[in-house]
């Protein structure tokens, strides 16, 4: 049987803002190997539809999903566990030739949802649909340049928003953006962060290394409380962070320490992190959200994999730094190894990040797969970890889900809730 895996991948604008996702899938049309293509059609949509009804009203929810629908898919009327407002159904060249295919797709167009051609062509059947789409999506490898001029100005002019895909490439990548398009998508897409978060002098600054002291094996909770205590910017942010509705406190935080108790060790490192990118400036806002749940993420995910995966010399905590750390480089403008050398990290953990070597750089290479949906790759190395390929698709879901909801904190907190009491000036904190 084969292995089934569903990622969730970014599209964005121009200017690096999230449009929304689109839903990759692994084990329909890409694994016929039986005899009977139908019989596994059916049951791989089985796959999927099961899937789908477990995690599209949670996982999948509040952002707009771009999801490529099968003939079977469309039978079992799958769109329907999505919201229309975050969902765009995309077809392929098999579902606009099929006629009962077309007849479901015009059907869910007339109840509200947008539908969207995958490498569009100008051909009649293609040209036929104009009228009844919203997004016409290119594909950057395989469609000629001048194809992919002509569409472009095509789409515009009707008012269809046109997506280019498969960006693997800068020049690709910049390529695209002289189309004037509004959405890109790809491997280097998902990578690309527009702006440094940080220059290296980050590096030696009181958020900097207040990570260093968290993140060490056995931190020291005084010396912790100190560098806070000595920033006013810092202690404000503990302060407000602590005295949040996430925090249902019958008495408020009004001392760093107090804060720091309230919080503990493992969320302090979260927030820490968060705050220390947060203080970039405002041009760097996008791509902090960006490379900050990416972050969380990876951490997320590098964690829970760990549990399963076999003979692993690192733990769960060191597991999630690794995930955490693999994008510093995106908040500070230096190389990752100068980084890492001021960072209290297992040399195994560096050394995975830095050249993928042993089985910590496996796993970590196993979530960079994952995110760039190379199937073979995801096999090969959860075979290699000892980790079942059949949890995959649920680990990561549910780590998403995780970072969905501590997304959800830090920005209602980031919004502002009442200012913590003592604010204004930094408290001594012991």
């Amino acid at each position: 049987m084969s292995s089934k895996y569903i990622v969730r991948q970014p599209i964005k604008d121009p200017v690096g803002k999230i449009l929304g996702y689109e839903i990759l899938y692994y084990g329909e049309n890409q694994a016929f190997t039986s005899d009977n293509a139908q019989a596994s059609e059916f049951a791989s949509a089985d796959t999927i539809y099961s899937f789908l009804t477990q995690n599209s009203t949670t996982t999948l929810k509040g952002s707009l999903n771009f999801m490529t629908f099968t003939t079977m898919l469309l039978m079992k009327k799958t769109p329907r566990l999505f919201d229309k407002s975050e969902l765009v159904i995309q077809i392929n060249d098999s579902v606009i030739i099929h006629p009962l295919s077309m007849h479901f797709v015009n059907q869910f167009a007339k109840e509200g949802y947008k539908v969207a051609v995958n490498e569009f062509q100008f051909a009649p059947r293609y040209l036929a649909l104009l009228d009844h789409i919203d997004y016409i999506k290119l594909n950057i490898q395989s469609t000629p340049e001048l194809a992919l001029h002509n569409i472009a100005e095509v789409a515009h002019s009707m008012q269809k928003k046109c997506i280019v895909t498969n960006i693997e490439t800068e020049e690709q990548y910049n390529k695209a953006l002289a189309l004037k398009i509004d959405g890109l998508e790809g491997p280097y897409v998902a990578e690309k962060v527009t702006t440094r978060v940080h220059s290296s002098a980050y590096l030696q600054s009181s958020f900097f290394r207040l990570m260093v002291a968290i993140t060490r094996d056995e931190p020291d909770v005084d010396e912790i409380e100190q560098m806070i205590s000595m920033d006013a910017s810092l202690t404000y942010n503990l302060l407000k962070v602590a005295n949040s509705a996430f925090f249902a406190l019958r008495h408020r935080a009004t001392t760093v320490h107090q804060a720091i108790m309230t919080l503990g060790l493992g969320q302090l490192k979260q927030w820490i992190y968060l705050l220390s990118a947060s203080s970039g400036s405002e041009a760097a806002e996008t791509a902090t959200e960006d490379f900050l749940k990416r972050s969380f993420m990876r951490a997320s995910f590098c964690s829970e994999l760990i549990q399963h995966a076999k003979n692993m010399p690192i733990s769960k905590a060191e597991a999630y730094l690794m995930g955490m750390f693999s994008t510093l480089n995106h908040l500070v403008d230096a190389p990752l190894e100068e980084i890492l050398e001021e960072l209290p990290v297992n040399d195994v953990v560096k050394a995975a990040l830095l050249k993928k070597e042993g089985r910590c750089g496996k796993l970590y290479e196993l979530v960079l797969s994952y995110e760039a949906a190379n199937w073979n790759a995801i096999t090969a190395l959860a075979e290699e970890l000892g980790i079942p390929n059949h949890l995959l698709t649920n680990v990561y879901f549910n780590c998403m889900e995780n970072v969905n909801a501590l997304w959800e904190q830090l920005s209602n907190v980031a919004e502002g809730q009442e200012e913590p009491e003592g604010a204004e000036e930094a408290p001594a904190g012991v």
